[in-house]
């Protein structure tokens, strides 16, 4: 049967850079879907290993697959919001080239999402697993708040649960996510999107865990512990040290309520979330140790050892 790109109903966009360890495995599991009506779109962002080789072999076999090729780097930030602006579907989601989903993943989310008109974002349970592919641990989503339908209650519940974030690779509608910032070019930018999400309709868990999300040495965060590094990976144009990660991270939890036009009150209750932020998994130490840092940058690693004070683990930090 013909595809025809212009009645897709998903996109699904894959940014990689120098990711041949796992990539074609992860292709292989977007492939294998049993829900079939999607476009996947893969940026490579200039590779250096075999992974334009890769990508060319895929899209040779499958015409569901558009290949986009850099010359250059321009960041993990950029490329993240490439994929989205080149694709079409109804509903958009990233995919990582080291992640892997269960054959009905798709399936269950887009049923769920045609099924709940209330719902702007559909994920499932997530299994971390090793390079090799054996599981390491289960990651159970619980006691948040993503159903409620007080956005303000959903907001607080998400900036205040957000050392992990597996939600920003779910399936989300593309309506609602053009209207939001994107990935942007700072450290831990996709909790920020997910927040700005969770105020903009419910978030949907499907109850099994059909995402598997693997941790490996080679994840940039494994690779580049510090986070002064990790703002140039994001966007190679920051060229200063200066950087105040964790309470860029705050400031961008206060601009979200004003983005998405809520009432005076539910607005009030966002700031009243933010600044309890702050007291929560020892953010008031990572704020201090910002300025710290830009000061004294060699102290990071003791700051590591005493405290865990640097940015938390980030899942987009993957591509």
């Amino acid at each position: 049967m013909e595809y025809h790109i212009e009645k897709v109903i998903l996109s699904i966009g894959l940014p990689v850079y120098n990711g041949e360890n796992f990539l074609a495995k992860a292709i292989d599991s977007i492939l294998s879907q049993t829900f079939t009506d999607f476009e996947l779109i893969i940026a490579d962002n200039g590779s250096t290993d075999t992974t334009p080789d890769i990508c060319r072999d895929f899209a040779d076999r499958d015409n569901r697959i558009q290949l986009y090729q850099s010359l250059t780097n321009i960041g993990a930030a950029a490329n993240f919001r490439k994929v989205f602006h080149l694709s079409r579907g109804k509903y958009f989601k990233w995919a990582a080239h080291d992640d892997l989903l269960a054959p009905d993943y798709l399936m269950q989310c887009i049923s769920l999402l045609e099924s709940r008109k209330d719902i702007i974002l559909c994920h499932s349970q997530v299994t971390v697993i090793d390079e090799e592919g054996k599981v390491i641990r289960e990651e159970k989503i619980e006691n948040m708040l993503f159903d409620s339908s007080d956005s303000s209650e959903r907001f607080s519940s998400i900036i205040l649960n957000d050392l992990d974030n597996y939600e920003v690779f779910g399936v989300i509608r593309r309506k609602v996510l053009q209207g939001t910032p994107l990935i942007r070019g700072f450290i831990a930018s996709d909790r920020t999107l997910r927040a700005e999400l969770g105020l903009r309709g419910k978030i949907g868990i499907i109850n099994k865990p059909l995402f598997l999300c693997r941790d490996h040495p080679q994840r940039s965060i494994r690779l580049m512990p510090s986070h002064h590094t990790r703002g140039q990976w994001f966007d190679p144009n920051i060229k200063s040290r200066f950087l105040f990660p964790h309470w860029r991270i705050l400031l961008e939890y206060c601009k979200c309520p004003g983005r998405v036009g809520l009432s005076v009150t539910k607005k009030i209750k966002c700031y009243i979330a933010a600044l309890k932020w702050v007291t929560v998994h020892m953010n008031w130490a990572r704020l201090i140790a910002d300025p710290v840092l830009v000061l004294f940058p060699a102290l990071e690693k003791n700051l590591q050892r005493i405290g865990g004070l640097m940015c938390k683990d980030s899942k987009i930090e993957t591509p």
